[in-house]
């Protein structure tokens, strides 16, 4: 009889607690019984009702004496699901039916929730008016660029599979690969697929609980965590998402204590087959400092690179540009020629080249003049000079090993087989003539080698030039794609 007015008292709770933590808190909960003076509750798991017994119980216990003013304690049993809708229970019965439904639903709302939304789900310690949830501070997400959407995102050939895996983990369905690990330099879009990715998940299905967030952010909240000795809210709400997003994953590496906590709720989640995107700027096991064992269960899905822009999708990206500007600004003139001088001089941060671009836009739209090549020139003039191609050393290892179809690690790597060799002194002759670093700095990026190493691979690819027209005409075909 008592239990019917349960549902009466969850509405006037509501109105002692803010919206958020009645919605996460509150609402799940369940009375059992009531029985010499113990109330005892249903909770959709042990950490909810240790959480509920921990900052709501006073509030529980002042409402339930309008039942039974003998009432001096709750006891919270743990069900696979606590009902979500309001209407009261009318008998212990009611419990017993929810457990038939799934398991998991009301745990995912008690904590996951806060990370979506950005606002707290979790009381504070006072209760007083002006102090602000330890989850506000420690779980809100970052948020996303409104314009980083798959529409906006110009596909060519050295992203087009970054692309395509992006695409498939944000159609929400079942996914092969789990984590996605997207690498490159900076300005290659990573960024751009990982808003583009939670945009349409949200969109599509917004009962997902989508978390991105940078490893840095990361960091923040993990150490906010401990310094309030609230680990277990940390745990217990990171653990419970659908789909965790990272940015800028090596900021983790060599900080101990927050690469083995990314690392348990790295595998938790992929226990519970929870789907993981992360991002570096570098492969999993090229990051310096990374756990052995961290690089390679960030290496256990699909790993995709997104190679650095050719011309060709440099001027299209202008060109998209471009054609959104003039949707506001239809007046816009630019002259032939200039978006292809920009797409050829600009070539090694795409941000770079939308800056200079939005900074000619501004430039025509306040003097009314067209964008003409000789405007350009004057305009940009201390951004081409910063962009004059810079070729390293790494990106000419990386060619020359997607050239002669090898892997890296072991075109740098100490065997000697001729397969292995040639490239190697092919990498090494093109990094003497196409850098300024000096040979032993050479040698050391070719695994540790010594600079007569160097010296006698470069004088061996001399050689071949004026033997080999194959050999000579791979040197010309790389040279032209790295310097491109």
């Amino acid at each position: 009889m008592a239990t019917t007015s349960w549902g009466e008292l969850k509405k006037s709770l509501r109105a002692s607690v803010n919206e958020h933590n009645y919605t996460n808190w509150i609402a799940p909960l369940e009375l059992l019984s009531l029985r010499e003076g113990v109330a005892t509750m249903a909770a959709p798991s042990g950490y909810v009702g240790t959480y509920v017994q921990r900052h709501f119980e006073d509030e529980i216990l002042r409402a339930l004496t309008a039942i039974d003013p003998a009432v001096r304690r709750i006891d919270f049993t743990v069900t696979p699901r606590a009902p979500r809708e309001e209407a009261p229970a009318s008998a212990p019965a009611m419990a017993e039916k929810a457990t038939a439904e799934s398991g998991t639903e009301s745990q995912a709302q008690a904590g996951a929730d806060t990370l979506t939304s950005g606002v707290s789900s979790a009381a504070p310690r006072s209760t007083s008016s002006d102090a602000l949830s330890m989850q506000d501070r420690m779980l809100q997400p970052a948020p996303l660029d409104p314009h980083y959407t798959f529409d906006s995102f110009v596909v060519g050939k050295p992203n087009e599979l970054a692309h395509a895996a992006a695409r498939r983990v944000a159609s929400g369905g079942e996914v092969e690969f789990n984590p996605l690990f997207l690498y490159g330099g900076v300005g290659l879009g990573k960024t751009h697929l990982m808003h583009a990715i939670a945009h349409e998940l949200k969109a599509s299905q917004p009962h997902l609980n989508v978390v991105y967030l940078s490893a840095e952010q990361f960091m923040y909240r993990f150490v906010q965590a401990l310094r309030e000795k609230r680990m277990m809210d940390f745990k217990s709400l990171f653990r419970t998402v659908d789909v965790l997003m990272v940015d800028d994953v090596q900021f983790i590496a060599g900080k101990d204590s927050t690469q083995e906590e990314f690392f348990h709720t790295f595998n938790a989640l992929v226990d519970h087959n929870k789907q993981i995107i992360i991002s570096g700027d570098c492969a999993p096991n090229e990051i310096k400092n990374l756990p052995v064992r961290i690089s390679s269960r960030l290496s256990s899905g699909l790993v995709v690179d997104l190679h650095p822009t050719d011309y060709e999708l440099r001027l299209g990206i202008l060109q998209s540009k471009v054609a959104a500007f003039r949707l506001k600004h239809p007046e816009l003139e630019v002259a032939d020629g200039v978006l292809e001088f920009l797409a050829h001089r600009i070539s090694t941060n795409v941000r770079v080249l939308e800056g200079a671009l939005t900074r000619l836009f501004a430039f025509a739209s306040l003097v009314g003049r067209e964008i003409t090549l000789e405007l350009t020139q004057d305009c940009l003039s201390d951004v081409l000079r910063a962009s004059e191609r810079k070729i390293t050393i790494e990106e000419i290892q990386r060619r020359v090993a997607e050239h002669y179809n090898i892997r890296l690690s072991d075109m740098i790597g100490p065997k000697r087989v001729r397969s292995f060799a040639r490239p190697r002194q092919i990498a090494m002759y093109l990094c003497k003539k196409l850098t300024s670093r000096s040979l032993p700095e050479i040698g050391r990026r070719f695994g540790g080698r010594d600079h007569t190493t160097v010296m006698h691979g470069v004088k061996r690819i001399e050689e071949l030039m004026n033997q080999d027209a194959q050999i000579a005409d791979d040197l010309e075909l790389l040279r032209r794609a790295l310097e491109a």
